[in-house]
């Protein structure tokens, strides 16, 4: 006894050769010539040590399968069982190549399984075939099929019906439900049906804690089966006596709706789940016509597309999230009685189908998440350059193959750093600016933009901070104009020259080092956390200027980091900090993922109470204001040289607010 398999290099084909390896006969597996080297790769996976699998040059989409007539007279009548598998199961694929692969396809398989007098001819169809049927589908259902206007659902359901209609040896039909991976290993060999909305729930679980509940959607119905139970239900049935022209359905008992299958795998990968979900059918009232006009509207599709691109769900589909169909698989149960193959229930096996994605198919992987591949031979500008976060940045960057742009006031300093850069091999070039003067920075962006041509990232970091109580400023309205004129209108200013350039070649990245002040208020900083606010607020309104230019702004919220910027505050000696070495590692995250705002979790928290319960911290900033002094410089005394004494209190107020300036 032999066997003749199609689309044997396919998922579904690869599982069914394991299990036919395990019975007596040659397998013979189609193949294109161009193909022939899968074939040693197949072997070696299902375990081919006799060399039972056999290649038969040809191709789908050519008569009679383009098997050569030698091949065809070499095969005839040893062929008990012709398994049908080769299709294309892509929602997305266009119309003209389904057609081809699917009803073209099983047109030429059916000839040659003729031509070579098969035994029994092994069509796998899928649910598919019933169309979106409104109720439920049995297996001795075909004509019934509705709503047959998708490519994939219409020729599903015609190549079903060339085996029905034309196909002049016996035959068995399996109509396997929406197949994901291995229910034992997890192992899928491509991102499909459910696996589109892993990045979504990956995202959740990144933004919220595991327990917070958000509200999706409950949608249609899937039903979803392992690759394992589909190929070894095949193989018992194709193998069982008297089954011969029925259709069997290779489905769970269980149709789970799409919110249901979203909250299974969210359990599965520790993500939030949806608790209020919103039935999708509520919207039918709308008029077809207002719906459609809706979705046509330019923002409306450019927002879709975005966030679907984003997130890597095909439009197509869109519509199946409106499946409504159950399947009825009475009789591929009665005939599996007793075989001890049956369908797991999906929540049993969804932790390892997750598992597999995040460990091999995750589109992240796929990503050159590093910095090299984000600065390398790239141009990159750092202000305040010459000690502290800047420094220790543009070192950072150097190592990563940058060509550093190092900017300050100080030439001795620049040189320093220069020199370590171009000790450890880096590429480094120095600017004396004053960002604080506009015309200086006019100067310094027209030089760097004659030498190099165009700047892909500038890195505001040059600034000033001034901590001092407002009851001792009244008198020092320049403090405010000061900081305003650094932290705000240079490094505008340098945008503002670089910005044209970044839209010209469109792209480029603006990241501007803030504060974690600007998320919590502290007192004292009204006259820092103002100028770094207001750049803040720039740099949101121009990303969605920018955003279809392939420009990204960036801010980073700063805890207090331990630079020469802090040491004239004696008492920021004895309390939490973090180094320069690792704000320089908060610019490399925002330059590799490129994120919106950069914070440590106690700045975001901070934000999120002062926009719920405002009051709450007032109170809280008020406590730290009155617990922690006045710096004697802020106070107009010369003797600031002793290092300030922490008290016990002010410690632990420190460490409970970790990187907050007080």
């Amino acid at each position: 006894m032999s066997y003749f398999v199609t689309g044997a290099t396919g998922f579904i084909g690869r599982f069914l050769l394991e299990n036919l390896l395990k019975r007596q006969g040659s397998i013979f597996v189609l193949v294109r010539e161009a193909s022939l080297p899968k074939i040693d790769d197949l072997k070696h996976k299902v375990g081919d040590r006799e060399g039972r699998i056999v290649p038969v040059i040809g191709d789908l989409t050519q008569p009679r399968l383009g098997i050569s007539d030698n091949d065809i007279a070499q095969m005839k009548g040893k062929i008990k069982h012709f398994f049908h598998l080769a299709a294309i199961y892509d929602l997305s694929a266009p119309e003209e190549a389904q057609v081809k692969s699917n009803i073209e396809g099983t047109r030429n398989a059916v000839k040659a399984a003729e031509a070579m007098g098969a035994g029994c001819f092994q069509h796998v169809s899928s649910i598919a075939a019933a169309g979106m049927y409104p109720g439920i589908f049995r297996e001795d259902m075909f004509e019934e099929a509705e709503k047959l206007d998708d490519p994939y659902l219409r020729t599903k359901h015609e190549s079903e019906k060339i085996v029905r209609k034309e196909c002049k040896v016996p035959f068995r039909i399996y109509r396997p439900g929406m197949v994901v991976g291995h229910s034992r290993t997890g192992e899928i060999d491509k991102i499909d049906g459910p696996y589109y909305f892993f990045t979504l729930l990956k995202r959740l679980r990144k933004l919220l804690p595991e327990w917070m509940p958000v509200v999706g959607i409950e949608g249609g119905r899937f039903n979803i089966v392992p690759v394992d139970y589909v190929a070894d239900a095949m193989d018992y049935l194709a193998h069982k006596d008297g089954l011969n022209g029925q259709c069997f359905h290779l489905t769970d008992t269980d149709h789970y709706k799409v919110g249901e299958v979203l909250n299974i795998f969210a359990r599965a990968g520790h993500a939030p789940q949806m608790t209020m979900r919103i039935d999708t059918r509520m919207f039918s009232f709308l008029p077809p016509f207002l719906k459609q006009t809706l979705g046509t509207l330019p923002p409306v599709r450019r927002f879709t597309t975005t966030l679907l691109d984003d997130l890597g769900i095909p439009r197509a589909v869109l519509k199946f999230t409106k499946y409504h169909t159950k399947f009825d698989n009475r009789d591929a149960r009665k005939a599996l009685d007793g075989s001890g193959i049956q369908c797991p229930a999906l929540d049993s096996y969804a932790w390892r189908l997750w598992d597999y994605w995040e460990r091999h198919l995750d589109p992240e992987l796929f990503i050159d998440r590093t910095l090299e591949g984000r600065v390398g031979g790239r141009v990159v500008v750092v202000t305040g350059a010459s000690s502290g976060i800047g420094k220790a940045t543009a070192l950072k960057l150097a190592a990563a193959g940058a060509k550093v742009i190092l900017a300050a006031r100080t030439p001795e300093k620049l040189e320093e750093t220069k020199a370590e850069i171009l000790e450890k091999g880096g590429e480094a070039y120095t600017y004396s600016v004053d960002i604080a003067n506009l015309e200086d920075c006019d100067r310094f962006a027209k030089k760097v933009l004659e030498d190099f041509g165009k700047v892909d990232v500038l890195i505001n970091n040059a600034g000033r901070s001034i901590r001092r109580s407002i009851s001792l400023s009244y008198d020092r309205f320049h403090d405010f104009e000061r900081t305003m004129q650094l932290n705000y209108f240079g490094a505008l200013r340098l945008i503002m020259h670089f910005l044209p350039v970044m839209e010209q070649n469109r792209g480029g990245h603006i990241i501007n080092i803030s504060s974690i002040g600007a998320l919590t208020y502290p007192a004292r900083f009204s006259a820092y956390v103002a100028s770094k606010s207001a750049l803040d607020a720039f740099s949101r309104c121009a990303a969605s200027e920018f955003s279809d230019r392939n420009i990204h702004f960036s801010t980073i919220n700063m805890p207090l980091v331990r630079t020469p910027m802090i040491a004239p505050t004696k008492i920021y000696e004895n309390v939490p900090t973090i180094s320069p070495e690792e704000a320089a590692d908060m610019v490399g995250e925002a330059l590799i993922y490129r994120g919106k705002r950069i914070a440590t979790k106690l700045g975001v928290f901070g934000q999120v109470v002062h926009a719920v319960a405002p009051k709450l911290a007032e109170i809280v900033i008020n406590t730290g204001f009155r617990m922690f002094p006045d710096s004697a410089a802020a106070q107009g005394k010369k003797d600031d040289a002793a290092p300030s004494v922490v008290s016990p209190e002010q410690m632990a107020f420190a460490y409970l607010m970790r990187g907050v300036h007080w």
